[in-house]
């Protein structure tokens, strides 16, 4: 599990907002594990020392964050969405398909 803190509005590594970095947080809490790892692995590039890992999982706070860490992840929610989207239709196309085909 994957804990996201955004407590300032903003500072001297980025001019987020605090609704933008709660986006960001909402979105990544809400990913299953394997990307919640791939988000972990944007941060642990150049943001180590910023992870704070506990038997609840990894604290992160969003607002102490360098505004390309913070791109990055912004590109990294979009790709995922996506993603989300493209397999969500296809898998109503193919149930679509299923109902007019093979339930007569």
């Amino acid at each position: 599990m994957m804990e996201v803190a955004s407590t300032s509005t903003n500072n001297s590594e980025n001019d987020y907002t605090i609704s933008e970095l709660n986006y960001v947080r909402e979105t990544i809490e809400t990913m299953n594990k394997f990307n919640q790892i791939e988000v972990l692995r944007i941060l642990n590039k150049k943001n180590s020392k910023l992870l704070n890992e506990n038997k609840n999982g990894v604290l992160i706070n969003l607002s102490e964050l360098d505004k390309s860490t913070i791109e990055q992840l912004q590109i990294y929610i979009n790709y995922v969405n996506t993603q989300e989207t493209s397999l969500k239709k296809a898998e109503n196309q193919k149930e679509h398909y299923k109902n007019a085909f093979f339930n007569d």
